[in-house]
């Protein structure tokens, strides 16, 4: 009876030494793979926010639920679930890069679009001013000084954007070029001036 207890005590001693070297063999790898998921999540983190944030989100989602595995010493978890996690927090970097070239053709495409129309609704309004300050009698229900004021904006912020266009920033030259067509387009309105179609 007592061997027989000192038989299972060793077959337990033996058997927890086992699980203890194969975790130990195992926590290795694991911080490891971790690591590296880690590094490659900092690498690809600012683009994938700016340009892909649902699917960041979700990586990390994933990335959090290793980590928290890790931390209960489930290494063979981890060990399984890195490879598939690291693969898509590589595609993180396709993805962002992927979206960043889809948004900076549109903006060219808008540019382009405002490029052409922004100087004809400027031209027209500049026109019809410089032809309404020559009259000796404005109409009542024209206000040229509004007009004017927005006219002026118009250019200014039309500068702004070509500036910030020949730099390289398309985007602000696209939000820029928008708020110079506002303004001339107000400007407009208060020269009850009906604007010519873009790209006519």
């Amino acid at each position: 009876m007592k061997l027989t207890r000192n038989i299972t005590s060793y077959l337990v001693f033996a058997c927890a030494a086992v699980l203890f070297a194969a975790c130990a063999n195992q926590m290795e790898p694991a911080q490891k793979a971790l690591a590296d998921i880690n590094a490659a999540l900092d690498s690809v983190s600012a683009d994938a926010k700016k340009y892909i944030p649902d699917q960041l989100t979700a990586v990390e989602s994933k990335v959090a639920e290793l980590t928290a595995s890790f931390d209960k010493k489930d290494y063979a978890a981890v060990l399984t679930g890195a490879p598939p996690v690291l693969a898509e927090v590589q595609g993180l970097a396709t993805a962002a890069a992927a979206k960043k070239d889809e948004i900076a053709k549109a903006l060219s495409d808008e540019w382009t679009g405002l490029a052409t129309s922004v100087p004809q609704v400027v031209d027209a309004v500049n026109t019809r001013v410089d032809t309404l300050s020559k009259a000796r009698r404005v109409p009542k229900d024209i206000d040229l000084t509004t007009a004017k004021s927005g006219l002026a904006d118009a250019k200014a912020q039309w500068e702004t954007a070509q500036s910030a266009f020949k730099s390289g920033n398309v985007a602000d030259a696209v939000t820029a070029a928008k708020g110079a067509k506002t303004k001339a387009e107000s400007a407009a309105t208060a020269l009850k001036l009906t604007l010519p179609e873009a790209g006519k």
